[in-house]
């Protein structure tokens, strides 16, 4: 870690590279700043706190995350392939416990992320396993600190490595990206950018989920359009429980054929 430690919005996770009295993911709309005003924190402190590594399989896939939750409360995803391990998504939360468990498993070829509100401490995790960061360029100007290691792509797909592609959607924010994984039957990481929501028989597309701003039916329509060639069965949310086990394919597609009913209909 920096010999100073880097602050850390408590509400959404984000690192930045030097102190500021504001957090812009916060202050974005399709986020918040509570009640009680913004607070800072770091990952020294968060680690000489109550948190602790939580490790455990998930499918086919290993999450990584803390108990407490902490901030949006999301776990990150450990994708085993033949041509090395990637983590999908991010977390604040970061000791020598995983980073361990990782290593054993044989490290980091690379990282990618959904999007802004899980690019917390990622270059802590880009330096602590020497391993690259791809984010995609639509989000750049969220980036709270900037580094080396962060590689921006541009366009609409990206092969991170044999049968594994990233897919700009372009849900909830203009970089909003999604991973496929072509193995067996596929499966489809998806952060929230596609939504997994307690009904499993459809997911949700959202501009901001805690303020229930709706997303655009043009961004909709363009996000099932361009998954449609894409065969998964399993749909990996961003939290522990929001999984997809079977027929996620086409419950995407008829979630947003729903979708788009009812916000195109008077």
């Amino acid at each position: 870690m920096p010999a100073t430690p880097l602050p850390i919005c408590a509400t959404c996770g984000m690192q930045y590279s030097h102190p500021r009295p504001d957090c812009p993911i916060c202050e974005d709309e399709r986020q918040y700043v509570p009640a009680g005003g913004q607070q800072w924190t770091d990952l020294e402190a968060i680690r000489s706190g109550e948190h602790t590594a939580l490790i455990r399989e998930q499918g086919e896939v290993l999450g990584i995350g803390c108990e407490p939750r902490f901030a949006i409360g999301q776990r990150a995803l450990l994708l085993r392939t033949a041509a090395g391990n990637f983590l999908w998504d991010c977390v604040s939360y970061l000791d020598d416990e995983i980073v361990k468990a990782v290593n054993e498993l044989g490290g980091l070829a690379g990282i990618a992320i959904s999007h802004p509100h899980y690019y917390t401490t990622v270059v802590e995790w880009a330096r602590a396993f020497d391993a690259p960061v791809h984010l995609h360029a639509g989000d750049e100007r969220w980036i709270g600190r900037p580094d080396p290691a962060i590689r921006l792509w541009e366009g609409t797909t990206r092969q991170l490595a044999p049968g594994l592609t990233l897919i700009n959607l372009g849900v909830h924010f203009a970089g909003g990206t999604v991973l496929h994984w072509d193995r067996g039957a596929g499966s489809l990481f998806s952060g929230d950018i596609v939504q997994v929501i307690p009904d499993r028989t459809h997911v949700a597309f959202m501009y901001s989920y805690p303020n229930l701003i709706p997303e655009r039916p043009s961004v909709v329509r363009r996000a099932a359009q361009l998954l449609e060639p894409y065969r998964f069965e399993a749909l990996y949310g961003a939290w522990w429980d929001a999984v997809i086990p079977a027929g996620a394919d086409r419950i995407v597609q008829r979630s947003a054929a729903r979708y788009l009913r009812f916000v195109t209909e008077e």
